[in-house]
């Protein structure tokens, strides 16, 4: 009898925590307008600079900046959607349209970007507590590159 009541506290004491944990349900932030998010398709805007009469040799593919759209990407975390600028044919910034409002995503996605920018393609490791964000940025990598071709 003298064990029986320690037990059943420290059973109810280790219940508690796990009744009152809320799993995150999909929950998603946007840090875009809503052109952006209303656009689920690869989409190219190009930026030209003027022509100027200083007679210098670069060419305008060059030195023009291209920004393009990912496609957005469900997850179980959330919608992923990625914009790259390009300078020439070098990935020269990743922005994040659409990302899933969780810890390990909002942890992983400077790694991505950073690592995105170093292998200049969509050809670079997920991030470990954070796969499906990380496989879902790089679908939506991969299509933003793809449109960029077209």
């Amino acid at each position: 009898m003298k064990r029986v009541i320690p037990v059943l506290v420290l059973s109810v004491a280790g219940l508690i925590p796990v009744w009152r944990y809320e799993p995150s349900i999909g929950t998603t932030t946007s840090t875009t307008t809503t052109e952006a998010v209303s656009t689920p398709t690869p989409t190219a805007t190009s930026s030209s600079p003027s022509s100027s009469s200083s007679g210098s040799s670069s060419t305008p593919s060059a030195s023009s900046k291209k920004v393009v759209q990912g496609t957005a990407i469900n997850t179980s975390k959330g919608t992923v959607q990625v914009q790259v600028t390009f300078e020439g044919d070098k990935i020269s910034s990743v922005s994040m349209l659409q990302q899933p409002n969780h810890p390990q995503t909002t942890a992983a996605v400077p790694v991505l970007i950073e690592e995105t920018l170093k292998a200049q393609s969509s050809k670079i490791d997920t991030v470990s507590g954070a796969t499906i964000t990380s496989d879902a940025y790089v679908q939506s990598l991969q299509a933003a590159i793809d449109a960029k071709g077209a």
